[in-house]
């Protein structure tokens, strides 16, 4: 939906809300106009029902809302004497539009209530509101400020493992409102299946967590920094779609903010100037300079000299040599998914191994499964580009040799996903747009390009290619939780040395989950003490 049609939809709600609650404003002791005034009616229905103001800013509030909205309904019924749990029950099952029925059948018998106490009269109504306020205030946290999230793949293995629980700060880059106004709060694209306990049996499917319509259109809160090149960033994969393998289409199917979350490193920023040389990216000529915790990795092959070596004993090198993707065997070769250059060389080194080298592509040899997808280009993972990384307000000039490049920006990151119809198409040896000549195009938004430090091992913009900014989800900084699934025993799982460390910074990571510990219990003492004081 445009601005102009969330207007309309807007004033749509507004004449609802006075057609339905003006006689009851009336009954409060206020004025039939001031249930029609936009925002100031909010405010004036707040002192109806003895609730702060500030409960109008979570009325408009994306997701949140859905929370409040059948909580005012129930509140205005229970201010003037609707106080059962039918009456409850009706206002939430008619989205509110019970309150039409008191409004114009029940006025005559109702009675404001101006000194109703707001104390939960049981213990399940006292429940009831704290885990709202507890969903209310979890759900703005998780979508402004800080979201949890779990590392999946080896994408960014050595800096970010396989089982790490991140916190990503949305307020670094600036939080993005929801653009999907009708979904489940604090879940992503689906909500998960209930289990049933110690069977492993799922009692429910996982289904859709959201609603398609309607959508708001992009916006995002200030931020205080910029993505800077060689950053870790969480963003929605550009190309999740119902057609993910023709990475042309420009019709997708998930919104923006729901489609599948990745983190990836940025290692080119808008106007840089990518390439890759054997695997290592250069920016506008010159050598991308990573930070001293990311560690590359490539994908090595070997054979087997001697007597070999079994998988137990393979498990004991993984350990030696920090090798963390396991091996497995190719026709007569045994292959290391990834590892380490320092890795790989002492791993050479072993009685057991020869001939150990990297599994590199040769330059000009074309892989159809990489950005742009088009023989024009023959790239592959390891040569790829040069390649300019568009920014917001640069021109470029169009041709049929380059359009494959920023065909799907024109049609759907600058088009479709900000509400703009647009087709290219080629007639000859012109590139149209809309059916009228293209020459040259103009970047409505930055653009940015994420890879992995698992080189041959990442799903990455290299298959998809850009990453546009209203994509961006935030800034990973905080490793609370890591846990290694990869060892086989049931000792060693959590990995104390990671938790509470950083994700950025220089060095080692450093733990301070002992200053957390500490911290814990000084606030427990100081509470118990602060408690015995009171008492006596």
């Amino acid at each position: 939906m445009t601005f102009t049609q969330w207007f309309i939809f807007f004033l749509v709600l507004q004449l609802i809300h006075f057609a339905g609650t003006w006689k009851l404003y009336l009954k409060a002791g206020r004025k039939a106009w001031e249930a029609a005034v936009p925002f100031y009616n909010a405010i004036v229905l707040m002192q109806i029902i003895k609730r702060p103001k500030w409960w109008v800013i979570l009325l408009f509030v994306p997701i949140v809302n859905l929370i409040m909205f059948p909580v005012v309904w129930v509140e205005t019924a229970r201010s003037f004497g609707k106080t059962s749990k039918w009456d409850t029950a009706l206002c939430v099952l008619t989205l509110g539009f019970y309150l039409f029925y008191l409004n114009y059948v029940e006025i005559s018998r109702l009675n404001y209530r101006a000194d109703r106490s707001l104390i939960p009269k049981t213990s399940s109504g006292e429940w009831t509101s704290s885990i709202l306020f507890a969903v209310v205030a979890a759900t703005i946290v998780h979508t402004y400020v800080m979201q949890p999230f779990t590392i999946p793949s080896s994408s960014l293995e050595k800096t970010l493992l396989v089982g790490d629980f991140l916190f990503v700060s949305k307020f670094h880059y600036g939080a993005r409102i929801p653009m999907t106004t009708v979904a489940a709060p604090m879940v992503h694209d689906t909500v998960p299946a209930l289990p049933l306990p110690f069977t492993g049996i799922k009692l429910t499917p996982k289904f859709k967590s959201y609603l398609s319509h309607p959508q708001l259109p992009y916006m995002r809160l200030p931020g205080f920094q910029d993505i800077e090149r060689n950053d870790i960033v969480v963003f929605n994969k550009p190309v999740d779609t119902m057609l993910t393998i023709d990475y042309t289409d420009k019709y997708y199917y998930k919104p923006i903010d729901k489609k599948t979350n990745l983190v990836k490193r940025c290692v080119a920023i808008p106007g840089d100037t990518l390439e890759f040389r054997n695997g290592f990216v250069y920016i506008d000529g010159e050598p991308n300079d990573l930070p001293d915790r990311a560690r590359l990795q490539f994908s090595y092959e070997f054979e087997v000299k001697g007597e070999g070596f079994d998988q137990r004993i393979f498990e004991l090198l993984r350990n030696r040599y920090d090798i963390t993707d396991g091996l497995y065997q190719e026709g007569n070769k045994l292959v290391l998914p990834a590892a380490t250059a320092e890795a790989a060389e002492q791993f050479s080194g072993h009685p057991s191994v020869a001939n150990l080298k990297r599994r590199d592509k040769p330059q000009g040899e074309y892989d159809p499964s990489i950005f742009p997808n088009d023989p024009q280009y023959p790239w592959n993972v390891d040569w790829f580009g040069p390649l300019y990384v568009p920014e917001k307000g640069a021109t470029v000039t169009i041709t049929q040799k380059n359009i494959p490049l920023y065909k799907r920006i024109i049609e759907v990151y600058d088009g479709s996903e900000l509400g703009i119809d647009n087709t290219v198409t080629l007639s000859g040896t012109e590139v149209l747009l809309n059916g009228a000549p293209l020459t040259e195009y103009t970047f409505k938004q930055d653009y940015y390009w994420m890879v992995g430090d698992n080189r041959d091992n990442s799903l990455d913009a290299r298959t998809w290619g850009f990453v546009p900014y209203n994509h961006v989800v935030g800034k990973p900084v905080f490793i609370w939780m890591s846990w290694d699934g990869s060892q086989k025993g049931i000792q060693n799982k959590v990995r104390w040395e990671r938790l509470f460390t950083t994700v950025g910074g220089d060095g080692q990571p450093v733990s301070y989950f002992t200053l957390f510990i500490g911290l814990l219990v000084a606030y427990f003492v100081f509470s118990y003490i602060r408690k015995r004081r009171k008492k006596a």
